[in-house]
């Protein structure tokens, strides 16, 4: 065995294995966030429905808030702040001229491929949908991270571009 760690082949082999390892979990985790932002644009369309059927207000989101967090103790994204974000990042997206399902089959891989904490920065910051969307397709194609485009947005890098 001792004879094994000393091959140069072995180590060669042991470090590509270690990469396969790691893009794998990179992988999953992009994986796991694009059905996150999925599953928060449906909620974020059934809440916007939901509310304009009822004429339901703020209150509801509460309520569904707390019936959530209770169902799903584990999960962090039900909170009352993050529910009103997910209704906030719909509407964003669907006042562009391209609505429902168009919308999102278009724009699915800029919408779905940044973390949520990106949206969160990009929709406080931006003041369109436009500058917003070049937001989003600079953080993708520079693999942008919170700070650095927080950084971009400072230096108003849509403006100057």
């Amino acid at each position: 065995m001792k004879d094994i760690i000393n091959i140069t082949d072995y180590k060669d082999w042991l470090q590509n294995l270690k990469e396969k390892i790691q893009q794998s979990q990179i992988k999953a985790a992009i994986q796991v966030n694009s059905e996150l932002l999925r599953l928060y644009w449906q909620i974020g369309k059934d809440i916007v429905e939901k509310q304009a059927q009822a004429k339901w207000g703020d209150g509801f989101l509460q309520t569904l808030s707390a019936d959530l967090c209770k169902e799903f103790p584990t999960i962090k994204g039900f909170s009352y702040r993050n529910l009103k974000s997910i209704r906030q990042w719909y509407l964003f997206y669907n006042q562009l001229d391209i609505i429902g399902k168009q919308l999102v089959s278009q724009l699915e891989v800029s919408l779905f491929s940044i973390p949520w904490g990106h949206h969160i920065m990009i929709m406080q910051r931006c003041k369109n949908t436009q500058e917003a969307l070049f937001y989003v397709h600079k953080t993708i194609e520079n693999h942008w991270s919170r700070s650095v485009l927080e950084h971009q947005i400072a230096l108003n890098l849509y403006v100057r571009r």
